[in-house]
């Protein structure tokens, strides 16, 4: 069963969620990175969705989903894919989460353990980057409005991809870029702002639920060193890596899917 995207009525605002697969499987809600939508996750759709009841959505400041007044936490994304879940009745869950949405989803292991089976934290850190710089981030959307955002999505390309695959695949490139240039500037500016003040270091110890760290070997935003440093902090946690840059599940599809389902049929 496939659906188109729509938008879905929950307890903290109406997001725009897309659910593929069959109804009965065991769910999968995937969380997007920072100026992404749901449509980031195309390459995963046919994989995932033959095991899981695939549930993907816009995170809050990004697509269809609320952009309320800056700015957001992590608190708010993380209960807000709570939200998606309890609006459809979905008790217990896997999680796949990139980048930003990879560190909703140490968030959730933390805070909320219990509603999930596994959670795969891909191309994240329990830190990322450095608040000054998001927040120089965030201000400079805020002024330049889409010129801001336009003027990220130039130079998004080399934070999320190798140089090879931008050579390689200029297609893919320009709807990545397409799509931030369409991120509403204050949603993405708020998000900049959630990821500046938060950092889960200290509480990677409270994760008890199965956890994948996927990293991209090339990397330069959250590092394999990241990834490694969060395995030593969670107890049990799995590790993996795939060729590719930032945006691993859109450089290296396969790699990822199949890092990704083997993980879940391991848990």
């Amino acid at each position: 069963m496939s659906q188109a995207a729509f938008q879905l009525t929950t307890q903290r605002g109406d997001f725009r969620v897309a659910i593929d697969g069959d109804p009965a499987a065991p769910a999968l809600i995937l969380s997007n990175s920072l100026g992404t939508t749901l449509e980031m996750w195309a390459p995963q759709v046919a994989a995932l969705s033959g095991r899981h009841r695939l549930i993907r959505y816009d995170t809050r400041g990004h697509g269809g989903s609320p952009v309320t007044p800056g700015p957001y936490s992590f608190d708010d994304l993380g209960q807000d894919a709570l939200a998606v879940l309890d609006a459809l009745q979905v008790e217990q869950a896997a999680f796949c989460g990139i980048s930003m949405g990879g560190h909703t989803g140490l968030w959730l292991g933390v805070h909320a353990g219990q509603r999930f089976d596994a959670i795969a934290v891909c191309n994240s850190a329990a830190k990322i980057g450095n608040e000054q710089a998001w927040r120089e981030r965030a201000a400079m959307v805020r002024i330049g409005g889409a010129a801001g955002m336009q003027e990220l999505a130039n130079s998004a390309p080399g934070r999320w991809f190798t140089e090879g695959f931008v050579s390689a695949n200029p297609e893919v490139v320009r709807r990545a870029q397409h799509g931030i240039a369409r991120i509403d500037p204050e949603g993405y500016a708020a998000c900049c702002e959630a990821l500046a003040t938060s950092d889960l270091r200290a509480s990677l110890g409270k994760i008890l639920t199965p956890t994948l760290l996927l990293a991209g070997e090339n990397d330069p935003v959250t590092t394999v060193a990241d990834a490694q440093a969060m395995q030593a902090g969670i107890p049990g946690a799995q590790f993996a890596t795939v060729l590719a840059s930032h945006l691993s599940n859109l450089e290296a599809p396969q790699a990822f899917n199949q890092a990704v389902l083997d993980f879940l049929a391991s848990t």
